[in-house]
């Protein structure tokens, strides 16, 4: 079944310090089903790879070496406009970031479960009824 993937759980495959056996799990799943991200996650990634770089965690051909094989993978992006009040209702409804209300509303348009690290997106799904990818 395909789902939601957050750029927390995807960090984690990269990234020593944030890798747990969620992200391994959900991992391991994309060998047999497909994910989706919203456009931001692109941005997100691209971010966390600098940072990554800035503290010294990698060097720029890593990172470029991570995107690589970050794009070999399953994963769909979803590049369909949505209006900013939608994403601002589901931020403040839920306590969320614009970012994080982006994977919120791609899961409740697509009625997909997420997969994700964070706690206030992971409630906000459980609340809002889309679920939450589990590790298995």
């Amino acid at each position: 079944m395909p789902f939601v993937l957050d750029n927390s759980v995807v960090s984690g495959w990269y990234l020593k310090n944030q890798a747990t056996p969620y992200t391994a799990a959900i991992a391991e799943r994309l060998l047999d089903d497909r994910a989706w991200a919203p456009a931001v996650w692109e941005l997100e990634l691209a971010n966390v790879l600098r940072t990554a770089c800035m503290r010294q965690r990698m060097v720029a051909q890593q990172a470029q070496q991570v995107l690589a094989r970050i794009a070999q993978l399953p994963v769909d992006v979803d590049r369909q406009a949505v209006p900013p009040s939608e994403l601002l209702a589901l931020a403040i409804r839920f306590g969320l970031s614009s970012y994080d209300a982006a994977y919120l509303e791609l899961a409740l348009r697509r009625q997909l479960p997420l997969a994700t690290q964070d706690d206030a997106l992971r409630a906000a799904a459980l609340a809002s009824g889309v679920g939450c990818v589990e590790a298995s």
